[in-house]
């Protein structure tokens, strides 16, 4: 369901963040589901388990979880509650998809090894779409 590295730079609750993120967007966990309590997760994970408390807080503040004490953490949208324009939006995609990019060319990746990525993960959080 959900790994971690702690070789990775990035924070383990930023992983975890990112890791809930990519299921709920690739509808491996849809709304209604039920994500594993905390120490459970934790224990899974072999982390804190405020870790684990404070990547769910996250995704509550962005509309994606609703924790309720005692009760467990469940999914409650495929989409962000983060307001905004579609244009706020689309712009804040641009920045995050320049980061990346810039970061596989910084890597040494081609051009063509870029796109084939972009390709495999479009098909990945948008299956039913028809190219071109």
């Amino acid at each position: 369901m959900l790994a971690i590295s702690i070789d990775d730079p990035l924070p383990i609750h930023d992983q975890i963040i990112i890791g809930l993120r990519r299921l709920i967007a690739a509808a491996k966990v849809l709304p209604g589901d039920e994500l594993p309590p905390v120490r459970q997760l934790a224990a899974d994970l072999g982390v804190n388990l405020n870790t684990v408390a404070r990547a769910y807080r996250a995704l509550e503040t962005e509309g994606l979880v609703s924790s309720v004490r005692g009760r467990g953490t469940v999914v409650l949208a495929d989409r962000e509650a983060i307001g905004g324009t579609r244009k706020a939006k689309a712009k804040r995609f641009t920045a995050a998809m320049s980061n990346v990019l810039a970061g596989g060319k910084l890597a040494g990746l081609s051009r063509d090894d870029a796109q084939r990525i972009v390709d495999q993960l479009l098909d990945v959080y948008w299956p039913h779409h028809q190219s071109r």
